[in-house]
């Protein structure tokens, strides 16, 4: 296969995944707001977001394929398998490899939450609090284009994006906050 095929795949593959994830992470943290309509019920919302989140995981393992198998980086396979081992950028494809375990660990505890239970489930689904940032990290590390406009763009839009849904949600949760109170006080008289 020719080189710079690989190469232009590994870099697309990492943008893709990398706003795949975002999509995902802004649909988990505004997902408390339980958005629906007559015509897009509640179930929908958590469809796409559990079927976008496995896509841009397909995306990710593409990524992490066409730049092991790619001779400029020379990664190997234990760059992928060990964090922090690869003498190819180290720290920033260790970070890369964490974000990629916690993904993993979400994943798994999804397709098995019958087995752990919402509490076990919810508190690894917090892992994406960690898992998304490492991601983008590793992408501004790695990337080759992280210096043109367009990726600068793109990694500030998807920064933009998920600060301004996590402080909606906090807004939306304070502004409820004081029924909540009121309400456990009628509760407790």
């Amino acid at each position: 296969m020719n080189n710079s095929i690989l190469w232009y795949a590994t870099r697309g593959a990492g943008v893709v995944s990398l706003l795949l994830l975002t999509v995902v992470v802004l649909m988990g943290i505004l997902a408390v707001l339980r958005f629906q309509t007559a015509g897009w019920p509640r179930f929908l919302s958590s469809a796409l977001h559990r079927n976008l989140a496995l896509l841009s995981i397909v995306f990710l393992v593409l990524h992490i394929v066409t730049a092991v198998v790619d001779p400029f980086t020379a990664l190997g396979w234990n760059a992928v398998l060990i964090p922090f081992m690869s003498s190819y950028r180290r720290l920033w494809l260790g970070l890369g490899l964490v974000s990629l375990d916690l993904m993993l660990a979400i994943v798994a505890t999804s397709l098995l939450r019958r087995f752990f239970g919402p509490q076990i489930w919810r508190l690894v689904h917090w892992l994406t609090y960690a898992a998304w940032p490492l991601a983008l990290l590793h992408g501004i590390g790695t990337g080759s284009d992280t210096r043109f406009g367009w990726m600068v763009a793109l990694n500030a839009a998807c920064i933009a994006a998920v600060m301004l849904a996590i402080a909606f949600r906090l807004q939306s949760r304070f502004r409820k906050a004081p029924s909540r109170m009121l309400l456990a006080e009628v509760i407790n008289q």
